[in-house]
């Protein structure tokens, strides 16, 4: 049975199956083993399960020109010649990949061991990458990793901002490692190399045993603000994953304000009828938001107006590299419809919607996301590979990384009449990392 998740983007995928789709536990290691027989005779069947079920519902019937049999034979080849089974199962994920899709992709069976590492990049500006945040007691704490490092490679692969993506999906969800090793640049230009070690927790037993945990986490999820009176309130959403009558919460608590801001930075997107209020409750009409482009005639994304509760005041909206989904249409439609200012950093351009399909092999369970729409805007464009480039391009130095300073956020405060140095505007939304299983 195929689950539909109206979002648009990997992080976004990701994500929701990190928080909410219990079968396939993501965010646990791979497990190095020499492939048996077994394993190949699964491995095939995975194979052709994920190729068939691309061809027949990948939303582009001619899968922008890749003959998809010729590229899963190549890697039925490549399995078979594979030395584990992790390296096997990159080969199922290759296969997918070729169709450079960032809503099409393989999800590996669960693992054993969650594993997190202690430390986040990201893209700032056209290219280079920055080591953002250092979880404390970490061993890449210990190890001297600091914010405001620029990071050069990630276990061999260039850290730049096309490969951000890659470096999420081979480590973050096909082959977590017990150790990264990095390559830094200090602001002050010192290169060194840092072996990082991963900190590992067995998974908590049975997917089906996290069902309240999972509902508990979701219900201590809640947006973070800071009200400055009438004048303005500046918004700090980490997601759009909420119950779609939060937006209208939401909306009034924005109603008794002049001006707000909405950092979306980070933002992966999330539920698509969650955007469809909140952009309906910034205009006085309906707007459409995107088109949907697909193998047969979709209906076209509409936001409901909210009538005489519509927020009237100022809109400004800060995007980062890692903004994506549903965070880069509600941006995008403030620019294309002259409803407010974005701010910030070019966004992700990780915007299609797509089907997720969890399946099972004997008694191996794995899923794979394929794109069921693409998003054409009012411009007659996609955001996809492309993005949302602010009006106001503002990127921290790694120099502000390094102190902590946001002038971006402390920019998008002046212009709603806050005054904030970027020392204060960096204090604001501190870092939350997530608690332990």
């Amino acid at each position: 049975m195929a689950i539909s998740l109206k979002t648009v983007s990997k992080s976004v995928q990701t994500a929701i199956f990190l928080l909410l789709f219990l079968p396939l536990n993501l965010a646990q290691t791979h497990e190095e083993r020499n492939l048996t027989k077994d394993d190949l005779k699964w491995l095939k069947l995975v194979l052709y399960d994920t190729r068939d079920l691309i061809k027949k519902n990948y939303y582009d019937i001619n899968y922008h020109s890749l003959d998809v049999d010729s590229r899963f034979k190549q890697a039925l080849e490549k399995i078979q010649s594979a030395s584990t089974r992790s390296y096997a199962i990159a080969d199922v994920a290759g296969a997918v990949s070729a169709l450079n899709d960032s809503h099409t992709y393989f999800i590996p069976p669960r693992r054993t061991y969650v594993h997190e590492y202690g430390w986040r990049m990201q893209a700032e500006g056209d290219s280079d990458c920055f080591i953002t945040a250092v979880k404390p007691s970490s061993d890449a704490e210990k190890k001297g990793v600091k914010p405001g490092d620029q990071l050069l490679s990630v276990t061999g692969y260039a850290a730049i901002r096309e490969d951000v993506w890659k470096i999420d999906y081979v480590f973050g969800i096909l082959r977590p490692q017990a150790r990264l090793q990095l390559v830094l640049r200090s602001p002050d230009g010192t290169t060194r190399q840092v072996e990082a070690m991963t900190y590992l927790h067995p998974s908590p037993g049975p997917h089906w045993t996290r069902r309240d945990e999972i509902e508990a986490a979701r219900r201590n999820h809640h947006p973070r603000f800071f009200d400055y009176g009438q004048k303005a309130i500046i918004f700090n959403l980490q997601d759009f994953f909420f119950d779609p009558d939060q937006a209208h919460k939401m909306l009034d608590q924005f109603r008794s304000h002049d001006a707000v801001v909405l950092d979306f930075r980070g933002n992966p997107g999330g539920r698509e009828e969650f955007l469809l209020r909140l952009v309906g409750g910034m205009f006085d009409h309906d707007v459409k938001i995107a088109d949907r482009l697909g193998r047969k005639p979709l209906y076209a994304a509409i936001a409901k107006s909210r009538g005489p509760k519509t927020f009237a005041g100022k809109v400004v909206v800060l995007v980062d590299s890692r903004s994506a989904s549903a965070a880069e249409l509600f941006a995008r439609v403030m620019q294309l419809e002259k409803r407010g200012i974005v701010v910030g950093d070019r966004s992700s351009g990780m915007v299609m919607e797509a089907v997720v399909y969890p399946h099972q092999v004997g008694f191996f369970d794995f899923a794979v996301s394929i794109t069921e729409a693409d998003l054409i805007m009012a411009d007659g464009r996609s955001l996809e590979n492309a993005g949302v480039m602010p009006d106001e391009r503002v990127v921290p130095t790694a120099a502000d990384l390094a102190a902590g300073r946001d002038p971006a956020l402390a920019r998008a405060a002046e212009l709603v009449g806050v005054k904030l140095t970027p020392e204060d505007a960096g204090k604001l939304f501190p870092v939350a990392w997530p608690a332990e299983y």
